[in-house]
């Protein structure tokens, strides 16, 4: 394959690994711009996504596209559900300490995963893609310092610009909840200060068992969506959970705009490297890269300094 497809591919698959990056990195930063709790089983309820979607559309029994679709619903939702609860019954208990919630979402990265191991089984499961139209994709390449357009050589998968296109909606919609809801209001408000906002009878506690299944909720939704791409598996967390700091760090803690640069950053850069040279070194310039900026910026390239 000549070099301008080979790039395409490559920018392609980073697009991709950039939208899931960013439904995963925002629901971390969202918590802990909020709550100022850093969830360490974020990974676990990305695998309960692409888990759920597999037990959903095996259930159902139903076409591929209507059992997805079904799936990306009821996943997510129900992801949700647990973490809120997980907050009412745990992290409020807890007084949402750092160090101590720290040890306690680590205790439920393992309940998860070998109570996921024990009902769903060790073996990866795969699930259908909803549709799999193949869509030409054009190209650009050099020849005798001439700029030519080849437009019908390169195919990718409907489903893959799918992933791309409901990621974007759905930050996209996340940003303008945050922004012009009064639900957004209030997440901003005990961001800012939780003392202050519920003197103002803002119900605080509330609020952090929203935003807390609202952040596992994007973690069970990037799990749903990446599942017919690569397949379900109960040790899947770990992984993105470690892409979602790396893009979190970068980004900036509690800074959703620097983690969604940071996110097509890592996720574009890792695409063109796994694909030109290999999937090892790109974590470890990922990794390299994060030690720079805690080096250099230690609050992340969009994040504000402590005062």
């Amino acid at each position: 394959m000549e070099f301008g497809p080979h790039l395409m591919l490559a920018v392609l698959e980073g697009a991709l690994q950039a939208a899931v990056l960013a439904l995963m990195a925002s629901g971390l930063s969202l918590v802990f711009g909020v709550m100022r709790v850093v969830n360490v089983a974020h990974g676990e309820f990305y695998m309960l996504g692409a888990v759920g979607a597999w037990g959903v559309t095996s259930f159902l029994g139903i076409s591929p596209i209507l059992g997805f679709a079904a799936a990306l619903v009821v996943a997510p939702v129900l992801v949700g559900l647990l973490a809120a609860a997980v907050d009412v019954t745990v992290l409020k208990r807890l007084s949402y300490d750092p160090e101590r919630t720290i040890v306690a979402t680590i205790g439920l990265l393992y309940v998860l995963q070998q109570a996921t191991l024990m009902t769903y089984g060790a073996d990866a499961r795969p699930v259908a893609e909803p549709f799999s139209a193949r869509i030409a994709l054009p190209w650009v390449e050099w020849k005798d310092g001439l700029q030519l357009f080849w437009p019908w050589g390169l195919y990718t998968t409907g489903y893959r610009l799918f992933v791309i296109a409901a990621a974007v909606a759905v930050l996209v919609g996340l940003g303008l909840v945050m922004k012009h809801t009064r639900l957004g209001l209030m997440m901003r408000a005990t961001q800012a200060d939780g003392e202050i906002a519920a003197a103002f009878g803002i119900p605080v506690e509330r609020v952090y068992a929203m935003v807390f299944g609202l952040g596992a909720g994007l973690a069970a939704l990037a799990g749903v969506l990446i599942v017919p791409i690569t397949q379900a598996h109960y040790l899947m967390g770990g992984d993105a959970l470690l892409m979602s700091f790396i893009v979190v760090i970068i980004g900036g803690l509690g800074s959703l705009g620097g983690t969604l640069v940071a996110a097509v950053l890592i996720g574009l850069s890792e695409g063109v490297i796994s694909v030109f040279f290999s999937p090892t070194l790109a974590k470890i310039l990922a990794t390299l890269l994060v030690a720079f900026v805690l080096i250099f910026r230690p609050q992340g390239l969009f994040g504000k300094a402590a005062r």
